[in-house]
């Protein structure tokens, strides 16, 4: 009996068990309901981490340093081209009016420095010779059409004779020799007419010229003030003002802007870029983002304006020394997809027809092709003898959004440029829509 009871209770004992095993652990259906597994995700640190500081402000920091294309060896300014003294006496004659309004704008003065010319004087006609940096570009072609034209009427008057035409084809060294070349045989030039390739390697040449007739420098100067007349308009100065100003005013919230240059060592060119850099450093609210050489190139422009655009992903603003090749920045926005920046051209008919056509927020600095005419009128004047200012400054007026359609000529072909003047001239417009410089035949004494 005893031991059927404790077999019993042995049974009862195991059955226990086993009930026991297959009931929850009291520690498994506490454990999720303690505080630390409950409140680990509303912890501050967990919570207030991404608004600390160095979290918020890291997106906002540039990229890049600030104006990093100012930088660049591009973005350096010839000191010998460039003071503070003529940016501001550029600043007042870009306010000045003519001396002399009631002349047309290819004879008008902003300053009066009269130079005595007698001793020059001589009877007509003349032989004028002309060392020209070169006829290699499109305002270049247009200029001298336009200086061409004024020679057949002045030959057509009886005051010119002969027109020697020398062309250095872009190189210092074959002007150099070329105006030793004209000035070395006695009575072969009347007086010359110079436009220098660059200016401090023309210097020599301009200042032996000087020594022996009277030189008329216009575009681009040289390093002395030995010719009788440097005649240009207001300069590249201005023509820097007047586009980065155009700029800044265009990027109140700041944006990129990429600068484009032709070449260094050209007084006009050192001058525009020089005035620009200066407006663009004191800004404060742009970044430039690149200075480059484009060699006068639309192929080499088009590539530079696709990487900066592939590098930053936008650029609000483009800035140039010379305006031939704008439309050439403008299509390389297109083709990339990107809004067309604020452009700062020049007065290139290409680029009005496309600023129209295409609602760009454009501006045009003019450096005026009318200078070219100048020069030949100012050469005449001299050999008659007449009182000429030695330092001969035009007016140089821009074309704007307001007085676009003045200037755009539907009928002219790409490459003319506007301000010519020549629309008072016998051959116009026929002349400027061929544009063509192999019709005209120097004369050789």
């Amino acid at each position: 009996m005893k031991k059927s009871i404790f077999v019993i209770l042995s049974i009862l004992v195991s059955l226990s068990m086993l009930l026991s095993a297959c009931q929850p652990a009291p520690a498994p259906t506490t454990a999720p309901e303690q505080p630390a597994a409950t409140t680990a995700p509303e912890q501050p640190a967990a919570t207030t981490a991404p608004e600390q500081p160095a979290a918020t402000t890291a997106p906002e920091q540039p990229a890049a340093p600030k104006n990093e294309g100012l930088k660049m060896d591009a973005a350096r300014v010839a000191t010998q081209f460039f003071t503070d003294k003529d940016f501001e006496e550029s600043l007042q004659l870009m306010k000045a009016k003519a001396i002399n309004p009631d002349q047309p704008i290819y004879l008008q003065s902003l300053i009066d420095n009269k130079v005595d010319t007698a001793k020059f004087k001589k009877d007509p006609p003349y032989n004028l010779c002309f060392s020209n940096a070169g006829v290699n570009n499109p305002w270049r072609v247009t200029g001298y059409v336009t200086m061409r034209e004024q020679v057949e009427e002045l030959r057509a008057q009886g005051l010119i004779k002969n027109f020697i035409h020398v062309d250095a084809q872009g190189k210092d060294e074959k002007q150099i020799a070329d105006i030793q070349d004209l000035i070395s045989t006695p009575g072969k030039c009347d007086l010359l007419i110079v436009s220098p390739n660059t200016s401090e390697a023309l210097t020599p040449a301009v200042e032996k010229a000087c020594e022996v007739l009277p030189v008329v420098v216009f575009d681009r100067g040289v390093l002395t003030d030995c010719p009788t007349v440097f005649e240009k308009t207001i300069g590249g100065y201005a023509f820097g003002i007047t586009g980065a100003q155009f700029v800044v005013d265009n990027l109140p919230n700041g944006g990129n802007v990429l600068a484009l240059r032709i070449l260094p060592g050209v007084d006009v060119l050192e001058q525009r870029w020089g005035a620009a850099k200066k407006i663009f450093e004191e800004a404060g609210n742009i970044n430039v983002v690149g200075v480059e050489f484009d060699d006068y190139d639309s192929a080499k422009t088009a590539k530079i304006v696709s990487d900066y655009l592939d590098r930053y992903g936008n650029i609000d603003a483009v800035w140039m020394d010379a305006g031939g090749i704008a439309v050439a920045v403008l299509e390389a926005f297109k083709d990339a997809g990107k809004p067309y920046p604020v452009m700062v051209g020049e007065d290139q008919n290409d680029y009005l027809k496309y600023w129209k056509e295409n609602n760009v927020k454009g501006i045009a600095p003019t450096f005026p092709t009318f200078q070219w005419r100048t020069a030949v009128l100012a050469a005449v004047a001299i050999l008659q003898g007449k009182p000429v200012d030695k330092r001969w400054v035009l007016p140089q007026p821009n074309v704007t959004q307001e007085n676009l359609d003045q200037y755009y000529k539907p009928d002219m072909p790409p490459l003319y440029y506007a301000l010519s003047g020549a629309e008072d001239m016998k051959n116009w417009p026929d002349a400027w829509k061929a544009l063509d410089t192999t019709k005209y035949q120097d004369i050789m004494p």
